[in-house]
């Protein structure tokens, strides 16, 4: 793989905003004539992409995404969390979108490379991580509805601080009962740009009634829980930890699994299944709705301390972060960082 080398260097100080600083370079390979283009992929500066105004990722949005982080340790370590979870995922949402799918090892292998190039951008502050997004788009400069010939795939990164402004505090969900963000035999299994899309109408009309995010409903029924707009979504009934199981509209997120499997692993019972929005509220009227949490790769985990339903918002426990939630957060991150023991193997250590 090539390296690119330039001169100029940005300053490495940032106010850590989420997503909005970039580090020096970026990794790119190309598609094209059939096969991904191995020899000439690279390790580059940061730039902008050039792009015909007929790229048909503007008009029929093949596009196809993920996220991940890199984590620096106090005794200088480089960690990586799940990463060949990534790749698996991004090649299943690239099957999905007719995209052509890629060597997993090869870019997870160029991943690590990049990773290792800024190194210096990785922030050590408490909650601070290297965010790393790779993503693959169509780049075929004509018009017309099909699978593209011509693909482009990047990764780039971005240092980090809270996913949420208030940090680590409670957040605010609004059950949405009018619009859908998937169903099943639709594309909200995969990491799909245009998933996103569909759902910043609803997440803004949330924000205006004074939530942080919109709680989805299953398209079908409009009756089960599924999902956050960031994140996949845990309920603590009567010490009971359930989320909504997997089925085709609901995508399976990575914090998500670890997060069931390290509570099976210490005890906890989980269940996955399906979880109607009546029983959550009945938990919240009869006291017996203890926690709830999202989790994602932004924000890790989540504490939620209301939701609004049907016009009435209700406090979920006493309104504060869950100990099982706090537990869940503090054993995963400190996994991340080393503070805990990885006993499932979930850590690659690249420096």
């Amino acid at each position: 793989m090539k390296f690119i080398e330039r001169k100029e260097l940005k300053d490495k100080k940032t106010d850590l905003k989420f997503g909005k600083n970039f580090t020096d370079y970026m990794f790119m390979m190309e598609y094209h004539d059939g096969a991904w283009d191995y020899d000439s992929a690279c390790i580059k500066p940061y730039e902008p992409f050039v792009l015909d105004p007929s790229t048909s990722v503007f008009h029929y949005g093949q596009a196809v995404f993920e996220g991940l982080k890199a984590y620096r340790n106090e005794a200088g370590e480089v960690r990586l969390f799940r990463p060949m979870e990534n790749m698996k995922r991004m090649n299943e949402s690239c099957w999905r979108l007719c995209m052509p799918q890629f060597d997993e090892k090869f870019v997870h292998d160029a991943l690590v490379e990049l990773v290792r190039k800024e190194k210096d951008w990785i922030p050590t502050a408490p909650g601070t991580s290297l965010y790393i997004r790779p993503f693959v788009i169509a780049v075929d400069k004509a018009l017309g509805v099909h699978s593209a010939k011509n693909y482009i795939m990047s990764i780039i990164l971005s240092p980090v601080g809270a996913y949420y402004a208030h940090g680590f505090d409670p957040v605010s969900l609004y059950v949405e009962e009018n619009y859908k963000r998937a169903c099943k035999g639709g594309t909200g299994h995969h990491k799909v740009a245009g998933n996103y899309a569909a759902s910043i109408l609803a997440a803004d009309e949330a924000e205006k009634r004074g939530y942080d995010q919109t709680l989805w409903l299953d398209a079908a029924e409009n009756k089960y829980m599924e999902e956050v707009g960031s994140m996949n979504i845990f309920f603590v009934i009567d010490g009971l930890v359930v989320t909504p199981m997997l089925g085709g509209s609901i995508l399976p997120g990575i914090t998500r699994r670890s997060t069931i499997e390290l509570l099976k692993k210490r005890g906890y019972k989980v269940e996955e299944r399906l979880v109607s929005v009546d029983e959550v509220v009945k938990a919240a009227d009869d006291g017996t709705l203890n926690e709830i949490f999202g989790t994602g790769t932004a924000a890790v985990v989540s504490p939620v301390g209301s939701f609004g339903y049907h016009g009435k918002k209700y406090t979920v426990g006493d309104g504060k972060l869950g100990k099982i939630t706090k537990y869940v957060y503090d054993e995963l991150t400190g996994i991340q960082t080393g503070r805990v023991e990885d006993d499932f193997g979930w850590v690659e250590r690249i420096i």
